[in-house]
Order: structure tokens, then C-alpha cells, then sequence
């Protein structure tokens, strides 16, 4: 890969993926992206090769004194470092390897993910089967936890990759529900209480600290202004499950400086439009908001709409070539 400062948009490149990939492949799957996303490559998941490669059991490992086994009922607190979390680190340094060998000489951005504070609390569970989410305590214990691990990791990937500006996304697709009371219990009959919303704000703001750090959700009712307020540089989502109701804080966002990183682009198989069609919907979002359209490009970077494992090998491919393309028209033709 070779730096092209010319595409580069204010540190940020016009187009990435979201995360995972299909198959298991790590070579293949860093070949993909990086020859795709020459300008802004991310390390991507391989969810298929089992537990401990998804993005919970990815991040657990990547937990600091805090462990975690895997039971029928998910992912669950351990006493110690077992085999699942032996697995996850394992497959996290072969994807590291992969990575540090198809960037050689890169120099601009590259994205790492990690799953959240709050979609890890309502997954993980505490030893009696209830979600960590159900303990405040455990809660905090958890997100100090994840920040001293997200630390290592982010200087594991500066020192394999120097030339990398490394962005930080927290997948948080079960924020939304967290926020709203609706994660169940291990019952079923009932739901945890939902949290403060200033202490969930409070505890995403302490781990994106000076990170610059994109959140990424593909649920409805992304909380765009507590995201914002939390630092979030950007925010992630899947542009159609935006509603109007979202316009007024989509347009404080853009104007207070935040990316949108606009999922236009469907996770699984399907014909794809082609690439000026796929971002018609932002061109008509900036204009019902009466933003600049001059601003599109340095507003807007293009993703799919959701990780990519649940589709094809060629889809995928061919999903990640089109979210350049589509980021180029926008780019060419803002109106």
C-alpha cells in the first residue's frame, strides 16, 4: 500500500469497512481490505472461525484481569484466563500478522474496532447468569477493564504499523436498547433497568478520551447528541434505519464537526445499485437539512451498512470496491 495524501479527507479517508469479514482466512481477508481501502483499511473479524473470533469474544480478550469462558447462553465472567480467551488472543495476533504484512510502508489512517462498554455489559454475564448490565458496579469494573486493555492494543497496533493514525471504533449496536430499558434478564420475564443516561455518556466519554474515536451502531434511534457529547469524532450507523426525527441532531452533528460514517451500502448479498444511486439518500438528507453541499466529501465517509460476515466472499469484495466508488461520486457530483 502507498500513501495518498491527495484522497485523504482531513485524516480520514472517503470510504472503509465496518469490521468483520467472511471466512477465516486472515491473509485474505487483510489482502481484501487493505487493496480495497487504500486510503483508510481497518482491522477487520473473521466471526466464522468460531467463538473468540466474534467482536464480544474479540474484545474479552483484549480485557485487563477480567476473563471470560463461553457457555450455551454466551459469553460469561471467568476466575481465570481459559481456553476461549486463549483462542480470541490468538486469532487477534494472527490478524494483527496478517495486517502489519499488507501495510508495509502505509502511512493515513487505519480503523481498529472493539466493542463498547454498554453492548459488552448487556452481553457478557456474571457468574449467576444475569448480564453485567444488572450490576453498576460491575459495569464500571468492566469499562476500566476495556479502557487499560484498549490502551495495549491501540500501542500494539502503533508500534506494528508507525505509519498508521490509528481511529478507534466502539461498536455499540445494543446502546440504544440499553438507553430504553429493553435488554432482558436471563429469565426472559423482565428487563434491566437502564442505566443514567449522563453515567453511560460519562463512561464512553472516559474510554474515548483522547482517542479519536468513532462509535458505530447499526440499530435504529442512534443517539447521535449523547454520542457528540460523549467526544465521539464520528458516528456510524446504517442510513436506512435514519428517520427525520433524526435530522435535527444528524445536522448539529455535521455542523459541530462530526464525520458521518453513513452505511449505504447493503452487509449482505445484494444487487448493488450503481454507486451514485447509493448515495442519493445522502445528497437528499444534506439537502432537506439545508447543509452546504460543498461539504458532503469532508463530511461523509462510506461504509456498508453493517459488518460483512454474514455475506459472500465475492459480495464482499465487491461491497467494499463499491463504497469507493459510491464515496468518489459523492465526492465528484456533491449536488
Amino acid at each position: 500500500m502507498t500513501e495518498k495524501s491527495e484522497t485523504h479527507n482531513a485524516g480520514w479517508g472517503p470510504a472503509t469497512g465496518v469490521g468483520s469479514m467472511p471466512g477465516g482466512d486472515a491473509r485474505e481477508a487483510a489482502r481484501t481490505v487493505t487493496g480495497s481501502f487504500e486510503t483508510f483499511p481497518h482491522l477487520f473479524e473473521l466471526p466464522a472461525r468460531g467463538p473468540g473470533a466474534d467482536m464480544i469474544g474479540r474484545t474479552l480478550g483484549l480485557l485487563v484481569e477480567m476473563y471470560a469462558h463461553v457457555e450455551p447462553s454466551g459469553w460469561r465472567v471467568s476466575d481465570r484466563p481459559g481456553r476461549d480467551t486463549r483462542r480470541a488472543r490468538s486469532w487477534l495476533g494472527e490478524d494483527l500478522d496478517a495486517l502489519e504484512e499488507f501495510t508495509q510502508g502505509y502511512t493515513g489512517p487505519l480503523k481498529i474496532q472493539a466493542v463498547g462498554p454498554w453492548t459488552l455489559a448487556a452481553a457478557l454475564e456474571l457468574r449467576n447468569g444475569e448480564a453485567v448490565l444488572s450490576d453498576p458496579g460491575a459495569c464500571r469494573d468492566l469499562a476500566g477493564s476495556l479502557a487499560e486493555g484498549l490502551r495495549a492494543h491501540l500501542a500494539e497496533v502503533r508500534r506494528r504499523i508507525p505509519g498508521a493514525d490509528v481511529v478507534l471504533q466502539l461498536d455499540e449496536p445494543s446502546l440504544t436498547a440499553v438507553l430504553l430499558g429493553r435488554i432482558r434478564s436471563a429469565s426472559g420475564y423482565r428487563v434491566h433497568r437502564a442505566p443514567d443516561r449522563q453515567i453511560v455518556e460519562s463512561a464512553l466519554r472516559e474510554l474515548i478520551g483522547e482517542e479519536r474515536t468513532v462509535v458505530h451502531s447499526c440499530a435504529p434511534d442512534v443517539p447521535f447528541a449523547l454520542l457528540r457529547r460523549a467526544g465521539a469524532a464520528g458516528v456510524s450507523f446504517d442510513f436506512e434505519l435514519l428517520t427525520e426525527r433524526d435530522d435535527e441532531a444528524i445536522g448539529e452533528a455535521v455542523e459541530g464537526g462530526t464525520r458521518l460514517f453513513a452505511g449505504v451500502v447493503p452487509s449482505t448479498d445484494a444487487a448493488l445499485s450503481d454507486p451514485a444511486g447509493s448515495v442519493m439518500g445522502v445528497r437528499k438528507l444534506w439537502r432537506r437539512l439545508g447543509l452546504n453541499p460543498g461539504t458532503l466529501a469532508e463530511s461523509v465517509v462510506i461504509t456498508p451498512s453493517c459488518g460483512l460476515a454474514g455475506a459472500s466472499p465475492a459480495y464482499a469484495r465487491a461491497a467494499l470496491a463499491h463504497c469507493v466508488t459510491a464515496a468518489r461520486s459523492l465526492a465528484d457530483n456533491p449536488e
